[in-house]
């Protein structure tokens, strides 16, 4: 089986209403991605996801598009769709960084490799350690009593744990936690995501003040560039603290975790490059101790899919103490697939069939389509496709 010719195709689904999210990266209300299909002369299509965002990665769809077409594409056309360890690293020698454009390819390479066999990435991966896996609903930075409704929507939908946005206004931050925790109980974990928002003064404050809600962990609580201040907010603190911009490689999970900076990393693939890279990071966070949670960009149904096989696959992510963030599809106008994934309402669980285990709905696709001249770059058409 050879690849005959790679699409990537930007599209553009906003989120539902009363479900966009707010972060001191910005708001999120519409998800400008690309979906990437790899064709083979077998017949066989393999599907990803790329879940690009300029201020989380510096890609957009437009880059994306670029970079499969013009770097990707043609070191990967001819070669054997299943060699997933040698394609990749025909990808690495031609591109640096560009995670979530990688990690899209990579996905549809997985995806190939599980139709081919006749079974799913999780049983490639080595088969699942868990049935199920807990999720948590993301309440963004927004009004207290527009939090506090989009709890209760939550909570009374039967979800089991919450994740609170924080990192705008210190009192604010701490406000809306307060009222999530007296709408949720005392029996509903609840973490907060600062996103890189606080100061190091404002994150030792504030970590002290939400000690009387049970934060299960604080997120990112402060930006990326120095990680002794990471392991000194840790040892000043006995809310976990967990790395979500601070981990994109493993290389960048090594550091943390020699800095003894973190108690867990979260991790996916979008964010880390790939499944594969996805592996390596949790590997070795697991040689240091420290476990692993499934973080997210807010994926459709293609990226949710790959997440989920990881999810039940490796026993680091552990979904049943830290729940993960397998939700994306829960938050948009559409998934972009013909059969839904099967996500809470308190957890989630891997599909059943070959390869990631997903069709894609080519209704939506075209609905969806981004014909804008931004995706388009230059040309007439709203994809771009390479044949070797």
């Amino acid at each position: 089986m050879k690849i005959t010719r790679i699409e990537a195709i930007p599209i553009n689904v906003p989120l539902k209403p009363g479900m966009t999210t707010k972060t001191s990266h910005g708001e999120h209300a519409t998800s400008p991605y690309v979906i990437v299909q790899v064709h083979t002369d077998a017949g066989l299509t393999g599907l990803g996801e790329a879940t690009v965002a300029p201020r989380w990665s510096g890609e957009t769809s437009q880059s994306c598009v670029a970079v499969i077409h013009g770097l990707i594409a043609p070191v990967l056309t001819g070669e054997d769709p299943t060699r997933v360890n040698h394609l990749r690293r025909q990808i690495e020698g031609v591109v640096r960084l560009n995670p979530f454009t990688k990690a899209a390819v990579e996905m549809a390479l997985w995806d190939l490799a599980g139709k081919t066999a006749g079974i799913p990435v999780y049983q490639l991966l080595g088969g699942k350690v868990r049935e199920e896996m807990p999720i948590r609903m993301v309440i963004g930075s927004i009004d207290i009593p527009q939090a506090v409704e989009l709890a209760r929507k939550f909570l009374d939908n039967g979800v089991k744990c919450l994740k609170v946005k924080v990192g705008l206004d210190p009192d604010q931050d701490f406000e809306r936690v307060r009222a999530i925790r007296e709408l949720a109980g005392t029996d509903i974990p609840i973490s907060v995501d600062a996103n890189c928002g606080w100061t190091v003064p404002q994150a030792r404050q504030m970590l002290q003040r939400l000690r009387e809600f049970n934060i299960l962990f604080a997120e990112q609580p402060i930006p990326t560039a120095d990680r002794s201040e990471l392991a000194a907010l840790r040892r000043h603190t006995d809310i976990p603290i967990m790395a979500d911009e601070s981990a994109f490689t493993c290389g960048d999970v090594w550091h943390l975790t020699a800095e003894r900076a973190v108690d867990i990393i979260s991790v996916y693939p979008g964010k880390n490059g790939g499944l594969l890279a996805t592996v390596e990071a949790v590997h070795v966070a697991k040689a240091a101790g420290i476990p692993c949670a499934m973080g997210s960009n807010l994926e459709l149904g293609i990226g949710t899919s790959a997440m989920l096989h990881l999810g039940a696959a490796l026993p680091t992510i552990t979904s049943e103490r830290f729940p993960g963030d397998f939700i994306g599809p829960l938050y948009h106008e559409a998934d972009m697939l013909r059969t839904p994934l099967i996500l809470g309402p308190s957890a989630a669980r891997v599909p059943e069939g070959p390869g990631l285990g997903v069709e894609l709905d080519e209704q939506q696709l075209e609905q969806y389509r981004d014909h804008s001249s931004v995706a388009r770059g230059t040309g007439s058409v709203s994809s771009i496709t390479f044949e070797g």
